[in-house]
């Protein structure tokens, strides 16, 4: 088999088991929080918010590429690609995979936080390889399916390093609906990493589990927020799309 057939083939694969990737990355970040933690005094705050920052600007990017996605297109579909229409302007006017740039980002926060050259080294370049893979099997899906127009979206939009250059604003209004049932899980993963690190930063330093006032106050809020958010879109249709074409994802 080609090497490429091999990436696309592989990255499909690997697509349909992504959830997993996070998971093991975890684990190897909180491993590296507890013996960093364990040589030093105290547990700081400054340093870890600064993190919690740059992971929410990835989250903020996610908002915005979902929030003015076509239906049925960026989703969180499992089990297989879909795009009915082809986004190209707003978020996907800088970069061809705006989503998996974010995740980057949402990822580098917990990872800059043991303060760590070889985690960070590390991790980027599972990322990088894991990320490449799936990123060839969704842009050979989408030459497939959309021919001449994504092949010319794709000679001017870089891959995955953004150009502000190419700026396009987005054609479509932003649909809170879309980000508010999409992205609530995105942000209590995040503030339950950022918890569950303060938590091991305080067993280690102190040898007592604890979470510092500030963290037990943003946990606190990250529950209840992505509980009613939950709420809503499992058991009402305030977070439907009123139009017909709207994206039903309950995955």
């Amino acid at each position: 088999m080609p090497l490429y057939e091999e990436f696309v083939s592989s990255g499909r694969w690997l697509f349909r088991r992504r959830e997993l990737f996070p998971a093991a990355l975890l684990v190897l970040v909180l491993w590296q929080v507890w013996t960093s933690a364990s040589r030093a005094p105290g547990v700081p705050l400054a340093w870890p918010l600064a993190c919690f920052v740059v992971s929410l600007l990835g989250l903020g990017l996610r908002i915005h590429a979902v929030g003015h996605a076509a239906p049925r297109s960026s989703g969180r579909d499992r089990g297989r690609l879909l795009a009915d229409e082809l986004n190209s302007t707003g978020a996907y006017s800088l970069t061809r995979h705006p989503l998996y740039l974010a995740n980057a980002l949402m990822w580098l926060g917990p990872v800059l936080v043991p303060r760590s050259a070889w985690l960070l080294v590390t991790i980027t370049l599972a990322c990088w390889l894991f990320y490449e893979r799936i990123i060839c099997a969704e842009e050979e899906f989408l030459q497939e399916r959309f021919g001449p127009p994504y092949r010319e979206w794709a000679g001017r939009t870089p891959a995955f390093l953004p150009s502000r250059r190419r700026w396009v604003p987005p054609t479509r209004q932003f649909n809170l609906r879309a980000v508010l049932r999409r992205e609530y899980s995105g942000f209590f993963q995040l503030v339950l990493v950022f918890s569950a690190i303060n938590a091991l930063q305080w067993r280690a330093s102190s040898g007592q589990w604890a979470l510092s006032p500030f963290w037990l106050a943003t946990a606190s809020a990250g529950i209840a927020i992505s509980a009613v958010l939950r709420l809503l879109w499992k058991r009402t249709p305030l977070l439907n799309d009123p139009e017909p074409a709207g994206i039903v994802d309950r995955a």
